[in-house]
């Protein structure tokens, strides 16, 4: 015979294994041929190390298609019926003792695949976490909010601006002269001093946001007005930058004592009840 006959004739060890079912499936109903089967399986097994290795082994065990259990299954028929029965059950045990084992090596690839994700990253869940850095807001910011609480309840609400301003509504619709000393750039920051006048300039006070909301806004006007401003102006007493608030309300019939009450009621809402007010007419 030529060694291509031979070659031929010759199975592979998966059909020669099928041909032993098919011809001789009394041999596989005994406990010893299932006992081997057992072992192989345990065999294959313990060489799983990774998920294309464990779908291999699923595979070949309980494939729909071409799984050993289908095989075992499908050669019951040519048992004699008083065999089939034992015959089945060792079967059976065999699938969920295979089935079971499969399940344990899926989990134990997941977990080991997720410590090696975890490795991978090259964080430590295990530490502590990092607390954020503690803050907390500046004084000036919380008097300011404190003090839009107060008017708030007052009835008042907040109105702001720019604090680039134009001649205008910084000087001019305020009704200072153009010799007035606040002009000069002793006083004022000028963004651009060497440049045509009027320019562009840091506003001195909050007093251009009322112009604003008026030119805006029709009466009844009821506004605080914070914020920052900007004077040239720098010693022991004064700031080149401080902040501000004023208060503006229009409407009918509002009066001199409108304004003292709104006054009084929130130095005392600001310090205590029990706070003294007296008010002197000064500039």
């Amino acid at each position: 015979m030529t060694p291509r006959a031979l070659a031929r004739s010759s199975p592979s060890p998966r059909t020669h294994w099928r041909t032993r079912l098919r011809r001789r499936p009394e041999a596989l109903s005994s406990g010893e041929q299932l006992a081997e089967l057992s072992d192989l399986f345990d065999s294959e097994a313990s060489s799983v190390r990774d998920r294309e290795a464990w779908e291999s082994l699923r595979l070949r065990w309980v494939g729909k298609k071409q799984g050993k259990l289908r095989d075992l299954l499908s050669g019951m028929g040519a048992l004699p019926p008083e065999e089939r029965r034992d015959y089945g059950q060792a079967v059976n045990q065999l699938k969920q003792k295979v089935e079971a084992r499969l399940a344990e090596l899926g989990t134990e690839l997941e977990a080991r695949e997720s410590a090696a994700a975890l490795r991978a990253s090259a964080v430590d869940v295990t530490l502590p976490g990092r607390r954020p850095a503690l803050g907390s807001l500046h004084p000036v910011t919380l008097v300011r909010q404190e003090l839009e609480e107060i008017f708030a309840e007052l009835g008042f609400s907040v109105a702001e601006g720019p604090e680039i301003e134009d001649d205008y509504h910084n000087f001019e619709a305020l009704n200072f002269p153009h010799d007035h000393p606040a002009r000069d750039t002793q006083d004022t920051f000028f963004l651009d001093p060497a440049g045509p006048a009027p320019g562009l300039l840091l506003r001195t006070h909050t007093s251009p946001v009322q112009i604003r909301t008026m030119l805006a806004r029709k009466p009844p006007i009821r506004i605080i007005c914070p914020g920052r401003v900007f004077r040239n102006d720098n010693d022991l007493r004064h700031s080149p930058m401080f902040h501000q608030i004023e208060g503006l309300a229009v409407g009918e019939g509002i009066t001199v004592g409108d304004l003292k009450g709104t006054l009084e009621a929130f130095i005392k809402r600001l310090f205590s009840p029990d706070t003294g007010v007296r008010l002197r007419p000064s500039f």
